[in-house]
């Protein structure tokens, strides 16, 4: 590669507009223009401009579409072709491509790594699965790992993408994950820097407020991104969260915040590579500066080296040129040149070979993770030799839970939808030991996590009136919607994958033992 360049083409060079996998011809071709004009330096791929967070929460139709992964590798090609030097292509693949494009291998969530115990290598390998996963794609850079501490249990964009509300393992396995991107070959990117963890409103559409003391995030926020920048992390991207601690009181967005950034960051913990900002469409700043090429001004004054989604790329040029000076212009660039230098070289340097399968890989993680939250292991097997009636909420028809017990325990099982329906009242009135299998129907915890207040309630009574083992797939922080002290027992399956569901099998057989602690804490 070369940096023969000019003033202008660098500055071009921090510029990663969005590119979307399933976009019109039309908007290609004009993606195609604005890569030849404004020699940008990379893209961000997203599925679709539906798919976009900003424009999703607006519960727009997002089109399903197997042939994306294919789709996804021609526009690359395309894109790369029309570039004058080689672009640096990123993606949000936190839990794999899947995140982004259909038809990919998915790996679990960041809670449920959270929940292993001993088993941080299992993290490595599946951050060296999904940078093999991403390099056989096109892309170079992968937005992860997720490096804040969930402590707020109704956060609406963080929560499950963390691994967990405890510093030291939230640090620990975001390390994992960090060498494991790097040894399948991509580029990786601790955030949301100094922490999005702690809040309640989701900064796609809104500014979150953290109001704690410096002395309070220094240990707490900051702790997992002190010890990714000491183990090498390539890049940190800020998030667009209002900090006063940090930033001498003002209110600013965290990723506009001169403080924040060159002070906290690059002076006091010693950060010397790529900062990137978080996406800058995200309305908890986009809405708040209308002239178009101001904020990716004031993005890069505040030492972003990556804008990240920026919107008005030929403003956002101008507007830099005239207000910076050729050194600042000149310091970004390099840290970005020699991001795609890494990024390029690993291209000779790494090869495709996994050392896990994805499916072997997701079963191991799946038995090392399940985890008791509530009793013990002598309820469960009690619960095994009586007589009980199955129960599945959130799931419609027979789950693969319930379809491999009754392989070895005949037992009979409905669906809330039933109880709902006022179908099968005598089986519940009848039964005395309820096996409840949950499915929430979103992982996000708005909304009951997609359960009905109806539902909820319901879930509830059977819990007051019955003896009741749960057996919960999916995000564990939907036990705050709970009775605890009506439980006779609750273990944590994380997933609603096929090998999650298995090992919850085996587990309420008695033939596996639950080794994973719960990543978060639960209300009492």
């Amino acid at each position: 590669m070369t940096t023969e360049l000019t003033l202008k083409e660098k500055v071009g060079q921090l510029f990663m507009p969005a590119a979307f996998i399933n976009d019109s011809e039309e908007e290609v071709r004009k993606l195609e223009r604005l890569i030849k004009l404004s020699k940008i330096g990379g893209l961000c791929f997203f599925h679709s401009r539906a798919s976009a967070a900003t424009n999703y929460e607006g519960k727009k139709e997002v089109l399903y579409n197997k042939e994306s992964l294919s789709l996804l590798k021609q526009l690359i090609n395309r894109y790369q072709k029309v570039s004058k030097t080689p672009l640096l292509i990123s993606i949000d693949a936190e839990w794999g491509l899947a995140m982004r494009v259909e038809n990919t291998p998915q790996y679990p969530y960041a809670i449920t790594l959270g929940a292993l115990e001993a088993e941080d290598n299992l993290i490595f390998e599946v951050g060296k699965n999904i940078g093999i996963d991403c390099r056989d794609a096109g892309i170079h850079w992968n937005f992860a790992p997720v490096a804040d501490i969930n402590s707020n249990p109704n956060n609406p964009v963080i929560s499950y993408r963390s691994f967990g509300s405890n510093k030291i393992r939230v640090a620990n396995k975001s390390t994992a994950m960090m060498k494991g991107l790097e040894a399948g070959g991509v580029l990786n990117s601790a955030k949301h820097f100094p922490g999005h963890g702690d809040t309640a409103t989701d900064s796609h559409l809104g500014l979150p407020l953290i109001d704690k003391t410096k002395e309070e995030l220094w240990e707490n926020e900051l702790y997992p991104f002190r010890e990714l920048v000491n183990n090498g992390i390539d890049s940190i991207m800020v998030g667009h969260l209002s900090v006063p601690a940090l930033a001498d009181g003002s209110t600013e967005p965290s990723s506009l915040s001169k403080k924040i950034i060159k002070g906290l960051l690059r002076e006091e913990m010693g950060f010397t590579g790529a900062v990137v900002s978080d996406a800058l469409n995200m309305h908890a700043v986009s809405k708040l500066y209308p002239v178009k090429g101001n904020l990716e001004w004031l993005a890069f004054d505040a030492g972003n080296d990556v804008l990240c989604f920026a919107e008005n790329v030929a403003e956002g040029i101008a507007t830099i040129l005239e207000k910076a000076t050729p050194d600042q212009i000149e310091t970004s660039f390099k840290r970005v040149w020699k991001l795609k230098e890494k990024a390029y070289s690993f291209n000779q340097d790494i090869d495709m070979d996994r050392t896990i399968k994805q499916e072997d890989l997701n079963l191991q993680i799946a038995k090392n993770a399940i985890t008791i939250a509530y009793g013990n292991k002598e309820v469960i097997t009690s619960f095994y030799n009586s007589r009980i009636l199955g129960i599945t909420a959130g799931n419609n028809g027979i789950s693969k839970f319930f379809e491999s017990c009754l392989n070895t325990k005949e037992f009979p099982v409905m669906n809330i939808n039933e109880i709902q329906k006022n179908q099968g009242k005598d089986k519940l009135q009848k039964a005395t030991k309820i096996l409840l299998a949950i499915y929430p129907p979103s992982v996000k915890p708005n909304n009951h996590f997609g359960f009905s207040t109806t539902e909820i309630e319901m879930i509830n009574e059977i819990l007051a009136t019955k003896e009741v083992v749960i057996y919960l797939f999916g995000n564990p922080y939907f036990m705050n919607h709970l009775n605890p002290s009506s439980l006779n027992a609750a273990i944590l399956a994380y997933q609603d994958f096929e090998e999650f569901q298995e090992m919850a099998v085996k587990h309420f057989l008695g033939k596996l033992e639950a080794n994973g602690s719960i990543p978060i804490t639960l209300d009492d």
